[in-house]
């Protein structure tokens, strides 16, 4: 039988809670020593020891020794972005529901603030840039369906953003996508992915080396608040 290289295994290894809160505690790009993860998951010096051996066997964690301290972190870029496409499929899978979902207080701060989502921007700079697009007209916005009014393309146009060029994606054009820190729609498809070059170009926020997490430039909190107020 043909399968996937790999998926059962990392499956297996990210279906323990306790290995999960770790590894989610890792997706700053930090690197943390065995003991403070051990807080983190609630778990015994002895248990967490062997949880950490295990990912590390298994290609999730890289080792740094310093002095006498031994820290973990994320082996590789990829494994923060199956972790976080597992966080997004876990909301998107989830029923509706008649009341609010909290947002996600678990969530490392960096990558709560703002970071990339696939191509896009996500995070709170990205859920409240999406609110303030719809409250003033920009977005038409059809359940899961995103198109731009005229005074929305005008706008979109003044922050660099070629739309013909946009539109000629192979690709849908706009859409919502959940936010899984938030629990609130941020903007997705070409649009979104060009809204956040946009951003990038202007030098309103920065790439991070260690994580998908995004730096909103002093310059960026000047302006950011602007768009759409």
């Amino acid at each position: 039988m043909e399968y996937a290289p790999g998926i059962s295994q990392l499956a297996g290894l990210l279906a323990d809670p306790g290995r999960a809160a770790m590894l989610w505690a890792l997706m700053d790009g930090s690197a943390r020593p065995a003991g403070e993860l051990a807080m983190i998951a609630g778990l015994s010096a002895s248990s967490t020891s062997g949880h950490l051996a295990r990912m590390s066997e298994g290609g999730l964690l890289a080792v740094e020794t310093r002095g006498r301290n031994r820290y973990y972190r994320l082996a590789t870029p990829e494994i923060g972005v199956a972790i976080e496409a597992l966080a997004s499929a876990s909301l998107a899978s989830q029923p509706p529901r008649l009341r609010a979902v909290p947002v996600s207080r678990t969530a490392p701060p960096a990558l709560r603030q703002a970071r990339t989502c696939y191509d896009h921007l996500a995070g709170e700079l990205a859920v409240g840039l999406f609110e303030r697009m719809s409250e003033a007209g920009w977005l038409i916005v059809s359940g899961s369906t995103v198109d731009l009014s005229a005074p929305g393309a005008e706008a979109m146009g003044q922050l660099g953003i070629d739309l013909g060029a946009t539109r000629r994606k192979r690709r849908q054009f706009a859409c919502t996508c959940p936010d899984w820190s938030e629990r609130k729609p941020h903007l997705g498809g070409a649009l979104g992915a060009a809204l956040l070059e946009s951003l990038l170009a202007r030098g309103w926020i920065e790439r991070t080396d260690t994580s998908r997490a995004l730096r909103v430039t002093p310059r960026g909190q000047r302006e950011i608040v602007n768009v759409a107020a």
